[in-house]
């Protein structure tokens, strides 16, 4: 069984910083993608980033340069630092762990983070 534990939500201001952080615990198998994904009321939950075991990222176009995904494969934690949040970043941030050779993806419950002044 796969656990996905986000951390690091809260209130902060427009213009300031967060750091969010993933830990994954359980079988999990050591080719694999783990990405953030948000979901601000009313709306679908949209993608941000992910980075592979190898160390490749994307993000989505939206990000800009504000939004930093990074890993640490011995630890299976990933971390997303936002920058130069704006009010329209207020969501739900999730992370997600796919498995892609094994046909598995996993999900964390969520942390929220309001900007907000």
């Amino acid at each position: 069984q796969v656990q996905l534990v986000e951390s690091g939500g809260g209130l902060v201001q427009p213009g300031g910083s967060v750091r969010l952080s993933c830990a994954a615990s359980g079988n999990i198998f050591p080719i694999n993608a783990m990405a953030w994904y948000r979901q601000a009321p009313g709306k679908q939950r949209e993608y941000i980033a992910a980075i592979t075991s190898s160390g490749n990222i994307r993000y989505a176009d939206f990000v800009k340069g504000r939004f930093t995904i990074s890993r640490d494969n011995a630890k299976n934690t990933a971390d997303l630092q936002m920058n130069s949040l704006k009010r329209e970043d207020t969501a739900v941030y999730y992370c997600n762990l796919d498995l892609w050779t094994l046909g598995m993806n996993y999900w964390g419950n969520g942390t929220l983070v309001t900007v907000s002044s």
